[in-house]
């Protein structure tokens, strides 16, 4: 079974993109074109029923920025149970404040280095 970019979600994928948030926007300038270590960088892509953030596939790492939306206990228990289903699968995920991308991008785009492999 088809595991990413699914067809059912492109529309989803393409309509999140077009629209991403501001954070979203920021980040994704330091991490298209393989802007950070040579890393190939998807946005919007979809694992599973999923469509995560970003997507590093040569690091199997994704990166979820979240905003006010995910301070609440019912969203935060739902990213927990997502996130364990893809560290299930292999993925490692990590995430950030939208605050930080804006206010510490030094430190965000240090902990995303700190998070390859090699």
């Amino acid at each position: 079974m088809k595991k990413h970019d699914k067809p059912e979600l492109r529309e989803n994928r393409k309509e999140l993109r077009r629209h991403l948030t501001s954070a979203e926007a920021f980040l994704w300038k330091h991490l298209q074109q393989k802007k950070l270590e040579g890393k190939k960088f998807r946005r919007q892509h979809s694992i599973d029923s999923f469509i995560v953030d970003f997507y590093c596939a040569a690091e199997k790492l994704i990166i979820e920025l979240d905003g006010e939306v995910h301070s609440n206990p019912i969203t935060e228990e739902r990213d927990a149970k997502r996130d364990a289903y893809l560290n299930r699968l292999g993925y490692k995920v990590i995430r950030f404040e939208n605050k930080m991308v804006f206010e510490h991008l030094s430190s965000v785009l240090q902990e995303i280095k700190d998070s390859f492999k090699n």
